[in-house]
């Protein structure tokens, strides 16, 4: 077994004062209907918070996995309207810690951090979208759809602990496409059977084929603004509501970091 504690030495429970009585956040709704509580401070099971146990464990399974020569990245490839056009093969994944956003791309890259210190400065929110990337994994991981497990193949563990939407492969994308062009072809590379194409994010049939595994994970707008928005207070009244403290203008650059220590860098597109 593996314990660990996380102090949290940097609590500001008093500006979440302002939403004791009211009905700000869906989940504040949502958790009061189906436990009878809420924690209106942030904390709880509904706050990111408690994500960290999810990011520990995370980051020793990658240094477990790192052993067997399997790489993972993840960057920013969204926010707003702003996003990467081509997959992540065009683009120089070594660039992705050089700038605050962790986009590979150093032009939308600014424009990314443009739009976000704009959206901040409003009081406002964006969402967008992390690209993954998972090099040499082998070609027999996990099970079949139908196996023994039920839902236990690997894009369901995945899928399960996303946030609004996850694609593999060519995603929505591939809709355009016919089966034949969707397809891929398989083909013997010097005694090692490979596909010619990538469309199915290295997943088939609920197990890896051996091809780079990628996936896009969709990020809503965080649900806090710091600007005034109509609500309810808990008998039902309306009334209005101006959150207060420090809130993510876009959780984007927080999702994808790895925890390395450069992460002073995202200051400035974080709350302050």
């Amino acid at each position: 077994p593996i314990g660990f504690i996380v102090w949290n030495e940097n609590q500001h429970s008093n500006d979440y004062n302002n939403l004791k009585e009211v009905t700000a956040l869906a989940r504040d709704y949502t958790y009061n209907v189906k436990y009878g509580i809420r924690d209106h401070r942030g904390g709880g099971r509904s706050s990111a918070r408690e994500t960290i146990s999810r990011v520990v464990a995370g980051a020793l399974a990658k240094l477990a996995l790192k052993q067997l020569g399997i790489r993972i990245t993840a960057y920013t490839s969204q926010v707003g309207p702003i996003k990467l056009e081509e997959n992540y093969t065009a683009y120089d994944l070594d660039l992705i810690d050089t700038n605050p956003v962790r986009c590979p791309d150093p032009e939308k890259a600014k424009e990314m951090e443009e739009l976000i210190f704009k959206i901040k400065g409003e009081g406002d929110t964006i969402g967008g979208v992390v690209t993954c990337v998972i090099k040499d994994a082998p070609s027999d991981w996990d099970n079949p759809y139908f196996g023994k497990r039920p839902c236990q193949h690997l894009e369901q563990p995945c899928s399960a602990s996303m946030q609004q939407s996850i694609e593999y492969g060519d995603g929505f994308k591939g809709l355009k496409q016919k089966g034949s062009e969707q397809n891929d072809v398989f083909y013997n590379n010097n005694g090692r059977i490979e596909t010619r194409t990538n469309h199915s994010g290295g997943i088939q049939g609920g197990i890896s084929n051996g091809q780079d595994i990628y996936f896009r994970v969709a990020f809503k707008p965080v649900a806090t603004v710091l600007m005034e928005q109509h609500t309810v207070n808990i008998d039902g009244v309306d009334t209005t509501l101006k959150a207060r403290g420090r809130h993510d203008p876009c959780v984007l650059p927080r999702a994808d970091h790895r925890g390395s220590n450069d992460s002073n860098d995202i200051v400035g597109l974080l709350p302050d």
